[in-house]
């Protein structure tokens, strides 16, 4: 189960559904994962945001993003890689205006060896399309962290 997601194309998780004339940002925050730093075999966990504003008259489900992020984190990989991976199959497979994710995570290996802080976190986001436009990003900032 540590592992499901090695060898699974993560584009298949996302079903699509038709939505006309809705070009407004959606978002869903703080769904929990697990994952394995693939630097030292040591768990990663914490919370994925994604926001995304749609386009070609598409949305996806909520719950398609839940299993698009237990699909990617579902193998040994750096953080940084897991959110590229996130915002490149939302643009692949939906085509949207625009794609923030960011993850919020604890790293084992920070918390178990070397400087030892437990209460360390790391954030990784990515944009795509108007999502790198400061004043859209800003709005998808607000709505997650609000």
């Amino acid at each position: 189960d540590i592992f499901a997601g090695v060898g699974v194309k993560p584009g298949e998780k996302v079903s699509l559904f038709s939505s006309e004339n809705h070009d407004e940002m959606i978002v869903v925050k703080n769904i929990p994962f697990y994952s394995m730093c693939e630097h030292n075999l040591l768990h990663v966990y914490g919370s994925v945001s994604i926001g995304y504003i749609p386009g070609n008259n598409q949305v996806t489900g909520f719950s398609s993003l839940i299993r698009l992020v237990e699909t990617v984190s579902k193998r040994p990989q750096v953080q940084e890689q897991m959110t590229t991976d996130l915002a490149d199959t939302l643009v692949s497979r939906l085509k949207p205006l625009g794609v923030i994710v960011i993850i919020k995570a604890r790293h084992l290996c920070i918390s178990m060896q070397g400087v030892k802080k437990e209460m360390t976190e790391v954030i990784t986001s990515a944009q795509r399309g108007y999502l790198r436009k400061q004043i859209t990003r800003l709005e998808a900032f607000n709505l997650i962290n609000g």
